[in-house]
């Protein structure tokens, strides 16, 4: 009965042991599959990562370092579902991007590191979908408008490496070759560089503190809210608006556009003014070349060499070439306090300067003297009236201080005027009532002074052609110079009176000048005398020119 028994137990035993050694084979099996797929999954991310960059930017790809962190999971689970659900991070780190595999200019792009999350089961798939882009410490270097790389392959050794390893790419615009959609981009601790065309000239330079792009699409504009520093005068830029499609061919005319504001902008870091900017508006262009429109506040503007502050306020258009730093200014419309007035020109460098050149043209229809005088001169006013004035202000790249080196050109004209200090305005007063006749007539008083003239200022000297001054009764013209540094007058021209010159007088005299009357009538006046003013500008002195 044993012996019988016996059999069937063997064949049992042999039936689980083949059942164990096939779970056995089984289960390394799915190790061995899990661990094949766990060893293709990461180089299959890092030759994509690299394939899109090298794709949707045109470029060669260096990447110090990429690592991709795959959590543990049950092997079974990853080899019955494929990956699907199980996410890995990948980081990379030392990215550099030359634009069609240039040497010869910075690289268009280098990332200090970035980081993003995908899905194991969907990174096969034929378009792999990403839903955010970390980039932190990237440097954007824009090339200058209008340069293109040569497409021949450069194999001259530097770094034991060709300089371009493959043709370029053909710009992709639609997108479909890249196999990745990246739905959103954030940017942290960044910088954009517009290139200059000479190599001399230093890049244009802009502070990316934090940026967001959504739906990053090759052939699609996409949104952005950016938060960064505006170089030159420091401030905070908060913007939104469209991006793209990025121009791989020519990445300084990918198209821009957006709302701005700008606050809190130091004007200080100019030599000749200061004052803090507000501004806000609209602009739209390239990324080489952006128009921009909108309005700016300063409550304190003031100039340096006088220190008093006025409040302006500015609606402006203006056409900024990043590349050469060059800014064309269409009809500014500005409020100096109460005083409205236009101006138009640029700022531009132009061949052979080292420094830019500032030329801008000044239309003052209806002014106030008062304004002009509280931000051009330390002390308070001295002069009432209304102005209006057409100049041209231009100030060459020279090494000198800017007040050295302002050149104006123009004509203005004042009326209404009166000075502001008794000892002037008594002089003027005196002049009036002899030129009318009545010297004695204390009821004229604080008369009103036209005045008129053209100007031109170079090497802190204002010259002053038909200088004319008109009060009630007298007129005077001149033409001179007033030396800005030393504070001279010299000027010389004629007086012409109303009045003969014995009316001038009162008293005997009035009786005793008659005689000499007809010696001093001529050229339509009743008395014409050559006159000088000298002095200063804070105490001018007036004589007769012999």
């Amino acid at each position: 009965m044993d012996v019988h028994l016996a059999r069937p137990v063997s064949r049992k035993k042999k039936w689980l042991i083949g059942l164990a050694v096939a779970a056995a084979v089984g289960i390394a099996g799915i190790f061995i599959t899990a661990s094949i797929l766990a060893k293709r999954f990461e180089p299959y991310i890092k030759e994509q990562a690299a394939s899109y960059l090298a794709k949707r930017f045109d470029s060669k790809v260096e990447i110090g370092k990429l690592i991709v962190h795959i959590p543990h999971i049950p092997a079974l689970q990853l080899v019955m579902k494929r990956g699907a659900g199980v996410i890995a991070e990948v980081i990379g780190e030392d990215i550099v991007l030359r634009h069609k595999g240039r040497t010869d200019i910075e690289p268009m792009f280098r990332m200090k590191r970035f980081r993003f999350s995908a899905d194991l089961g969907r990174i096969f798939d034929p378009t792999k979908r990403v839903a955010l882009v970390y980039l932190d410490e990237m440097e954007i270097n824009i090339p200058p408008k209008g340069e293109r790389p040569s497409f021949k392959e450069d194999k001259s050794e530097t770094d034991g490496k060709a300089t371009i390893e493959a043709a370029p790419a053909k710009s992709n615009t639609d997108g479909a070759n890249t196999g990745v959609l990246i739905e959103q981009v954030s940017i942290t601790s960044s910088k954009l560089r517009i290139l200059p065309r000479t190599k001399d000239r230093k890049p244009l330079e802009f502070d990316l503190q934090d940026i967001v792009l959504d739906s990053v699409r090759m052939s699609e504009s996409l949104n952005y809210r950016a938060k960064l520093t505006n170089p030159r005068p420091p401030g905070q830029i908060y913007a939104n608006g469209a991006f793209g499609p990025w121009n791989a061919e020519s990445p300084s005319e990918t198209p821009l556009s957006g709302d701005f504001d700008f606050n809190k902008a130091d004007l200080g870091v100019f030599s000749a003014i200061a004052g803090t900017l507000q501004s806000r508006g609209t602009f739209t262009g390239t990324l080489g070349s952006v128009q921009a429109k909108g309005e700016a506040t300063v409550p304190d503007f003031r100039l340096k060499m006088a220190g008093n502050p006025v409040h302006l306020f500015t609606e402006y258009e203006v056409e900024v070439d990043g590349t050469n730093g060059n800014t064309i200014l269409k009809p500014v419309h500005a409020k100096l306090n109460g005083t409205a007035f236009t101006t138009s020109g640029g700022v531009i460098k132009h061949d052979g300067d080292e420094k830019r050149t500032i030329d801008l043209d000044v239309h003052m229809p209806d002014g106030e003297m008062m304004d002009l005088l509280r931000l051009a001169t330390k002390n308070k006013p001295f002069m009432s009236g209304r102005i209006q004035m057409d100049s041209r202000i231009r100030i060459p790249p020279l090494s000198s201080k800017v007040k050295e080196k302002l050149l104006l050109a123009g004509k203005f004209s004042i009326r209404h005027g009166q000075f502001l200090q008794d000892a002037i305005q008594d002089k003027v007063d005196t002049l009036s009532r002899r030129g009318q006749g009545q010297p004695t007539d204390t009821s004229i008083d604080n008369v009103f002074s036209d005045m008129s003239g053209e100007f031109n200022m170079a090497d802190q000297e204002l010259t002053m052609k038909n200088l004319a001054f008109t009060v009630p009764g007298s007129k005077v013209k001149l033409d001179g110079t007033f030396d800005m540094q030393s504070d001279e007058l010299d000027f010389y021209g004629a007086l012409m009176l109303d009045a003969k010159v014995s009316q001038t007088m009162s008293g005997w005299k009035r009786w005793a000048l008659k005689p000499v009357d007809p010696f001093f009538k001529k050229h339509g006046a009743g008395t014409y005398l050559k006159i000088k003013v000298v002095g200063t500008a804070k105490s001018p002195k007036f004589g007769l020119d012999r």
